[in-house]
């Protein structure tokens, strides 16, 4: 990748986890590993906010999406968002303005352990980063809802091995492509996936828990049986040959002193091998 804005979007308010407020840390960590001229800091709030409708910090959550707009309004024609989060909340404004650029030439490949495809109604924590997708596809929350929903048929769950049953129904009834970790063990399957949505561009959404613990446990809810790193690289290097990158999220990393070396080695792997960077 070249020549990428960088938006740094360190939401917690989205997650569920007890351990949320991590992912501020961790969105400021990552950004850092990224050269200075290329990333920006989106102003968010830091409190706790109102339940509404089923979700938890809903009015919070709202100012952020304004913020994220508003801060995407100021990329250049042509150049492609990177967003580094926080919660996978912050991708929705992103997504938004990808769809509003390509339209039905679009497709999202959301790697994540989970689906993200929960309502207000389905949601066993109320937590919107569990909900994001499912708004996205157009049965979001009032006011956390994209201008443009994303047709169903043009998404690709990379990776997901955590849903619930509602989450599962949908994908099913939906048609929504769906690639377990075994497929992603070559890019060949993923590449065919895409291809099969009819998209010339392709939105990547990286959740960290895609990640099997053992490799990354440094999220707020992991799930055994996950990618490797070089895994997920070749899978998005093989993307991105093939397909127009539209705009890319990194999500989910909640920091922790005791992480160490070997946590901070695995997202220096990732992120030089997200932006072409040699360190050495």
């Amino acid at each position: 990748m070249s020549g990428p804005v960088v938006l740094e979007v360190a939401q917690w308010q989205g997650s569920g986890a007890s351990t949320a407020r991590r992912l501020a840390s961790g969105a400021a960590w990552l950004a850092e590993l990224i050269p200075a001229g290329r990333r920006r800091t989106v102003t968010l709030d830091n409190c706790v906010g109102t339940a509404r409708g089923g979700v938890r910090n809903a009015d919070v959550l709202e100012r952020h999406l304004l913020a994220v707009r508003a801060a995407l309004g100021d990329v250049p024609p042509g150049a492609r968002p990177v967003i580094i989060g926080g919660d996978c909340g912050v991708d929705l404004a992103p997504i938004e303005a990808a769809l509003s650029a390509f339209g039905d030439r679009l497709a999202v490949v959301w790697f994540d352990a989970h689906a993200d495809l929960n309502s207000p109604e389905s949601s066993p924590s109320g937590a919107f980063h569990g909900m994001v997708l499912r708004a996205l596809i157009g049965d979001g929350p009032e006011g956390l809802r994209p201008a443009r929903s994303l047709s169903a048929d043009r998404v690709v769950l990379a990776g997901a091995r955590s849903l619930d049953p509602g989450e599962q129904d949908l994908v099913e009834s939906r048609g929504i492509r769906h690639l377990g970790v075994e497929q992603l063990t070559e890019p060949g399957p993923l590449l065919a996936a895409v291809r099969a949505t009819g998209a010339e561009a392709v939105y990547l959404h990286i959740d960290l828990d895609v990640l099997d613990p053992r490799v990354f446990p440094a999220v707020g809810t992991p799930e055994p049986g996950g990618l490797g790193a070089e895994d997920l690289l070749v899978a998005v290097q093989a993307l991105t040959q093939e397909f127009t990158l539209a705009g890319l999220a990194l999500t989910e990393y909640e920091r922790t002193e005791a992480g160490g070396e070997e946590e901070a080695a695995v997202l220096r792997r990732i992120v030089d091998g997200l932006f072409g960077l040699d360190r050495h």
